[in-house]
């Protein structure tokens, strides 16, 4: 294993997957930069020969997730910090959601992190340490009308990395999940899909988050090179946070949603604690 830490991260393409793979490169330390096209991403090689790797991944190939993994070991001796990444993003009502889009989704973003997580614990194990990093999205708490499922992959993603950071974490192995508010990337512009056929009585929920009715595209208010700092700073802690909120909105809205639970707890209470046998 090589002296500076060796990061696998998955979608760096754009967006956040190639804000942390350029902060991480400029940090010293190295980098398998990985993306679907492999050329989307030669350029970052090409400016760090000796620390960055390119290497062609679909995280819904079982034989592509191995061989980026397999090509990190050659290279560098081992992964240190896996950072799944990839993903996009699908607006419909869930009635509208069309069953093939929504398998694909699921596939991407539930199974694509499994098919990495899988293929890098073994050596994670072996060594007694490593960090894995799972993107989430402040969608997994806020669910927006029209966000259904694209929230609902994402908050799979946070209950499985909570799981996997009890069975990590007494083997030296640190698993955290990290959850963004609106940046300044792709994600609302090109990487955003939707449902083909909109339903009319949806219009004034579902359809408001319509890419045609949008118009935050290019104005949110997150920096991704802030929000790669912020990554680093938090895997190089001595204690990982479970999770990470990325942005004023995320943190904002995340209190304001855990408040509206916690209230409704309240309310409800004394029903809930009326089922135990007396």
């Amino acid at each position: 294993m090589t002296s500076s830490p060796t990061w696998l991260i998955t979608g760096c393409s754009t967006g956040l997957g190639r804000a942390f793979a350029e902060a991480v490169l400029a940090r010293g330390h190295n980098a398998v930069v990985t993306a679907r096209d492999v050329a989307a991403v030669q350029d970052l090689a090409d400016a760090h020969p000796a620390s960055a790797l390119a290497v062609a991944l679909d995280v819904t190939d079982d034989a592509q997730v191995a061989a980026a993994v397999a090509a990190a070991i050659e290279r560098f001796g081992g992964v240190d910090v896996l950072v799944n990444n990839a993903g996009y993003g699908y607006r419909a009502a869930v009635e509208e959601g069309e069953d093939e889009a929504v398998r694909r989704l699921f596939e991407t973003h539930v199974f694509g992190t499994v098919r990495t997580i899988k293929a890098v614990l073994p050596g994670m194990r072996a060594r007694r340490s490593g960090t894995i990093v799972n993107l989430s999205s402040i969608g997994a708490r806020l669910s927006p009308e029209g966000s259904g499922y694209y929230s609902a992959v994402k908050a799979a993603i946070e209950a499985l990395t909570l799981s996997l950071r009890k069975e990590v974490a007494p083997l030296g192995i640190t698993a955290m999940v990290v959850e963004p508010g609106g940046f300044r990337t792709d994600f609302a512009g090109r990487s955003l899909t939707q449902a083909a056929e909109p339903i009319a009585d949806y219009a004034e929920t579902a359809g408001r988050r319509r890419k045609e009715a949008g118009t935050g595209h290019g104005t949110q208010p997150g920096d991704p090179a802030e929000a790669a700092r912020a990554l680093i700073t938090a895997v190089e802690s001595e204690h990982p946070p479970f999770m990470l909120l990325l942005g004023n909105d995320a943190s904002t809205g995340f209190r304001a949603a855990l408040d509206a639970l916690r209230t409704e707890v309240d309310e409800w209470e004394a029903l809930s604690r009326s089922t135990d046998f007396a």
